[in-house]
């Protein structure tokens, strides 16, 4: 006979124990009806109080609805970020189909999504291509750190689709579990990554669609409380330009470039602005700065390793753009920023000698600068 199991029964079970025990008990073939004990088990998730959520987190099991899941999980929802599965960004302790093991992985919502992309290759290519771009504005020793890919070992398309969906992950295995103290450290640096992640995420709210064309939109701009509401970059697919006896294709290094500094702004706490920005690639803000005097950022791509050219034309711009775009319209002198997409090499110096900072982009994804853009916390030290 089945043991009933009491509401409040499990209110003091800890995370490490609870993850065991999901692991031990969990038999997809028992249905989810009550009276199951790990279903009982996940359902009482959401009133447990011993459980290390980082502050301003809840947590909710789940088990599947009519016929159990084979990859149960527990998701764990920052209230000021989203609170529900369907969409947005969560995190989730991913019980693989062996229920050897269990992965703490940053989530995106498949469900809304899977309607605009119905066919599961497209979802999965759709939600890997979006994961990218989300590690692309976290801070970079982490994301290295969480690069775990998760494989939950099942043929069935929703524990695909969030293998897919995973932004970063940590994976445990069950009979060597960290201690309490380890997972609740590593749940609550999760959670940070979440709230860079989130801030990323609204990026693709706001881009069009690779078919649509892109406006710059007016000559005024402004600043909400989300550092990404003026930030619209460029689409980085290829694209033709006219020209004089007919079209030439150019590639779009520069809007990628531009794209993913401004999303590893956001995690220095800077505002990063495109929208009403043209012919300036990107100016940022500090809330801190009472938006007195703004960094003027000029994105170039470097050529078959030759800097020179890019740092000629990022200087000319540079200095143009703050006396027209700025001082001439009473705004205090911006501090100037060169970006580019590899080492400029000696460059760095010259630029740092005319007032202007360098940042570029290393072979291993991450920003180095000039000790200039280092002080602003914009890149790492070259």
């Amino acid at each position: 006979m089945t043991q009933l199991i009491k509401p409040g029964y499990f209110l003091d079970v800890h995370l490490r124990d609870l993850l065991i025990r999901i692991a031990e008990t969990y038999d997809p073939k028992a249905g989810t009806a009550s009276g199951v004990p790990a279903q009982d088990l996940l359902r009482e998730v959401e009133r447990m109080s011993d459980l290390p959520l980082p502050q301003g987190f809840s947590a909710a099991g789940y088990g599947g609805k009519g016929s159990a899941s084979s990859t149960p999980w527990i998701g764990v929802f920052g209230r000021s970020i989203n609170t529900q599965a369907q969409e947005g960004l969560y995190l989730a302790y991913i019980f693989d189909s062996t229920l050897t093991s269990v992965t703490l992985t940053m989530q995106q919502g498949v469900t809304k999504l899977s309607d605009e992309y119905p066919k599961q290759g497209d979802l999965r290519r759709e939600l890997k291509r979006r994961a990218r771009h989300l590690r692309a504005g976290m801070e970079p020793e982490l994301a290295r750190r969480w690069s775990h890919t998760p494989a939950f070992r099942s043929s069935l398309e929703r524990p695909r689709a969030y293998e897919a969906a995973s932004v970063v992950a940590r994976r445990y295995e069950i009979a060597s579990m960290p201690s309490e103290e380890v997972l609740a450290e590593e749940l609550h640096v999760a959670s940070l990554l979440l709230r860079d992640a989130a801030a990323s995420y609204r990026v693709w709210l706001q881009q069009p669609r690779e078919n649509e064309p892109f406006l710059y939109e007016g000559d005024g701009h402004s600043t909400a409380d989300d550092p990404l509401d003026g930030f619209r970059p460029n689409s980085s697919s290829d694209y033709y330009v006219r020209i004089k006896g007919g079209r030439r294709r150019r590639e779009r290094h520069h809007e990628e470039l531009i794209e993913a500094f401004g999303l590893h702004v956001v995690t220095r706490g800077y505002t990063p602005i495109t929208q009403g920005m043209y012919p300036r690639d990107l100016v940022l803000r500090r809330p801190a700065e009472n938006r007195q005097r703004s960094w003027l950022v000029e994105g170039k791509a470097v050529k078959k390793g030759n800097a020179t050219e890019a740092v000629r034309q990022a200087v000319g711009q540079l200095y143009e753009y703050s006396y027209y775009w700025h001082e001439k319209r009473g705004e205090p002198k911006p501090h100037l920023v060169a970006l580019f997409t590899e080492d400029i090499g000696h460059y760095a110096e010259y630029l740092e000698d005319h007032g202007i900072a360098s940042i570029w982009r290393t072979n291993t994804g991450d920003w180095a600068g000039s000790p200039t853009a280092v002080s602003w916390d914009l890149a790492a030290g070259a």
